[in-house]
């Protein structure tokens, strides 16, 4: 899975995969990032990537025919354009992009895209929901993080991705530590012996069938409890 970023500032975006799960994943080739600088290809001496809007009105737009040709370079991938129009992102999209084998991610600035760019050159335009950003770098990562799990072998544990929250409109059921954090010694586990709540985490909280270890039981309660926390925290998706 290759990803490309058409972008004026790939180095927002080159830390995210560098480190952890993403990191690794590119360490063993089963995903690559790509970095295109807009800036790279501006024709006019001065590089300018904006213009002033036709008819007035605060802010620029990226030049669209220098977009345009920058996007020449990816033709043959899935182009993503990030703007407030855009469809809102969610898990379904993240499983059905993964099945394609090049993905870019246009990522704009200041007032966004010029209209022409968005009927021409995007195949899909999203949004990650009702707010503005400063420009589509941030979406871009969220929305990569989240196609990049669904590869095979990027987390690992390929049972990372059952019972997640949203396969089947549910949130995902409770999750507990199976240990705490201890002190090293007496004198700094009494220190932290005034705050009362720690016996919360010490003396219970945890579903008493998650812990008698039958497993059939544990995943018919999961479910029960799964549908519970969905009902109160995200009514909206029984409804969808």
């Amino acid at each position: 899975m290759k990803f490309s970023f058409i972008t004026l500032f790939p180095e927002l975006i080159v830390p995210y995969f560098s480190y952890s799960i993403l990191g690794r994943a590119c360490e063993l080739g089963l995903i690559e990032a790509n970095y295109i600088n807009i800036r790279d290809y501006a024709l006019n001496p001065y590089k300018k990537v904006d213009s002033a809007l036709v008819g007035g009105g605060a802010g620029m737009v990226l030049l669209p025919n220098l977009l345009h040709r920058v996007l020449g370079e990816v033709k043959d991938s899935r182009i993503l354009f990030m703007a407030p129009c855009g469809a809102r992102f969610s898990q379904k999209d993240a499983k059905r992009l993964s099945k394609f084998s090049h993905i870019s991610f246009v990522c704009a600035r200041y007032e966004g895209f010029d209209e022409r760019n968005i009927e021409l050159d995007a195949h899909e335009v999203f949004s990650l929901g009702d707010f503005i950003l400063t420009g589509g770098e941030l979406a871009a990562s969220a929305m990569a993080d989240s196609i990049a799990r669904q590869v095979k072998g990027v987390l690992g544990n390929e049972t990372s991705l059952e019972g997640e929250s949203f396969e089947n409109s549910l949130l995902e059921a409770p999750n507990f530590a199976a240990r705490l954090d201890s002190a090293a010694n007496m004198d700094s586990k009494k220190s932290l012996d005034c705050d009362t709540k720690l016996d919360f985490f010490d003396k219970g909280g945890v579903p008493l069938e998650y812990l008698k270890g039958n497993h059939a039981k544990i995943a018919d309660l999961k479910l029960k409890l799964s549908a519970l926390k969905t009902a109160y925290f995200r009514p909206d998706l029984h409804q969808n």
